[in-house]
C-alpha cells in the first residue's frame, strides 16, 4: 500500500510500530521493538523508491523506549537506530515530534493512518497526542486532513480532536487499499 502512496505525496512520514522495520533494514538496532522480519527487504525497496520519486520519508529520529510493554515500565528516550538490546519502542521521541510537527504544519493535505506510539497508555501517549495536536492545527490553517483507521479515529476522538479534522474514516486498511487503487467489495456492490 504505502508503495503506491509514494506516486503522489511529497512527504510520508512513517511512526508507531512500522517504523522499526524500517529503522532495521536501514542497519539500526531497535532492541525488541515491533519488527516485521519478512518485510525488511521490502521497506529498503520503499526506501529507494522514496529517494527516487523524491519523497521526503520521515521516521522518527528518536524514540520513547521501555523495558517492558507495560504501564508501569522504566522508559528512557534514546535514538530510534540505537535501541538497548532488552528495551522496545513504545512510542516517538521529542525530536521526532518536532521534525513531524513541522511537516504536517507545511502541508495542505494530511492523510493519517496510525498512531505514533501505544497511545492507550498514558507514558506513550505523547507522540500520538502532538501529531494529533498538529493535524488538528493544520486544519484550522486550511490544510485537508483525513484521519483513517479505528486506532487513529480512537486516538483523536479519545484526545477530543475529531471534530477538528477534516474527515475521520473507520475503515484505515480499506481506505488505503482504494487510494492504491484496489475495487473494494462494498463500493462494488453499491455500484452493481
Amino acid at each position: 500500500m504505502l508503495e503506491r502512496l509514494l506516486d503522489f505525496v511529497d512527504t510520508l512520514i512513517i511512526g508507531g510500530g512500522m517504523a522499526y522495520t524500517f529503522v532495521k533494514a536501514k542497519g539500526g538496532q531497535v532492541g525488541k521493538s515491533l519488527v516485521e522480519e519478512d518485510k525488511l527487504d521490502l521497506a529498503l525497496k520503499l526506501i529507494e523508491k522514496a529517494n527516487n520519486n523524491g519523497v521526503n520519508l520521515l521516521l522518527p529520529a528518536d524514540s520513547v523506549v521501555a523495558d517492558a510493554f507495560a504501564a508501569d515500565a522504566k522508559t528512557q528516550v534514546c535514538l530510534s537506530s540505537n535501541i538497548p538490546d532488552q528495551w522496545m519502542g513504545l512510542d516517538i521521541g521529542p525530536e521526532a515530534v518536532a521534525t513531524f510537527k513541522k511537516s504536517i504544519l507545511n502541508a495542505k493535505s494530511i492523510l493519517w493512518n496510525g498512531p505514533m506510539g501505544v497511545f492507550e497508555m498514558p507514558a506513550f501517549a505523547n507522540g500520538t497526542k502532538a501529531i494529533a495536536e498538529s493535524v488538528a492545527e493544520a486544519t484550522s490553517q486550511g490544510a485537508f486532513s483525513l484521519v483513517g483507521g479505528g486506532d487513529s479515529v480512537a486516538a483523536v476522538t479519545q484526545m477530543g480532536l475529531a471534530e477538528k479534522v477534516s474527515f475521520v474514516s473507520t475503515g484505515g486498511g480499506a481506505m488505503l487499499e482504494y487510494l492504491e487503487g484496489k475495487e473494494l467489495p462494498g463500493i462494488k456492490a453499491i455500484r452493481d
